[in-house]
């Protein structure tokens, strides 16, 4: 077998699981190229759920072609990753679990994937007033800095801060998933198209040409119907 030659990502991740994992009880193929998503560098993730190991860890391989990242659990450590997950409103496992294409299966596959559908369908807990209220102080202090700011290259750097703070923002308090990196991008577009283009538009225009407008409505928009940019008289730790 040639190695360096790229197989067809199920049939690299069939090998693949055969070959280092004959013993597993299940198997998936996540990740961008079962959403039709993938690029050049896109990579096979594959979870693994073997009952005869201790503990669950993570670890990459090249093989077939392939960078290949494995998530490997027992039949009970991926409930702790499922718990985490949703403590942080990520859903990274229940997402992979829930998206995955069976590769091997000898009966497990169906009840796990039934416990991350309830999840992702459940949402994540919505935040509280006391934590609305922190968040609100947060976002206003990175906003009042991006407004005031003078100094191009410390702007593009609260820009990014921004972007990411009114992200998490506007999802938690619509009790929606968030992510990190690209999935800012989807998880804004699986919560609102429209309002995704718009968030999309108003930091591209910032980047392109300066403007801050449209970024500094957006912001006012996602606070006013909490109350507005929060300063005066915000505590903690009194």
């Amino acid at each position: 077998m040639d190695y360096l030659k790229k197989l067809m990502p199920l049939e690299a991740a069939q090998k693949f699981v055969h070959r280092q994992y004959p013993n597993c009880q299940g198997a998936l193929l996540a990740g961008s190229v079962v959403r039709g998503e993938a690029t050049e560098t896109s990579d096979l993730d594959i979870v693994v759920f073997d009952k005869y190991i201790q503990s669950s860890y993570r670890e990459s391989f090249v093989e077939f072609g392939w960078a290949i990242e494995v998530f490997v659990h027992n039949l009970t450590s991926y409930k702790l990753y499922f718990e985490e997950d949703c403590l942080r409103a990520r859903p990274s496992m229940p997402r992979m679990v829930s998206e995955g294409i069976v590769i091997k299966d000898d009966g497990i596959i169906g009840l796990v994937k039934c416990e991350a559908d309830k999840l992702l369908e459940k949402g994540p807990e919505g935040w509280s007033l006391d934590t609305i209220k922190t968040k609100r102080y947060f976002l206003t202090d990175a906003l009042d800095d991006f407004i005031g700011c003078s100094n191009r290259a410390e702007e593009m750097f609260i820009a990014n801060t921004l972007a990411v703070l009114l992200s998490e923002f506007v999802l938690r308090t619509n009790c929606k998933w968030i992510g990190d990196s690209k999935w800012i991008v989807r998880s804004l577009k699986q919560f609102d198209e429209k309002y995704a283009e718009h968030f999309i538009e108003a930091f591209d225009c910032y980047y392109k040409n300066g403007g801050k407008n449209q970024i500094i409505n957006l912001v006012d928009i996602a606070l006013q119907p909490h109350g507005g940019r929060l300063f005066e008289g915000y505590s903690i730790g009194k």
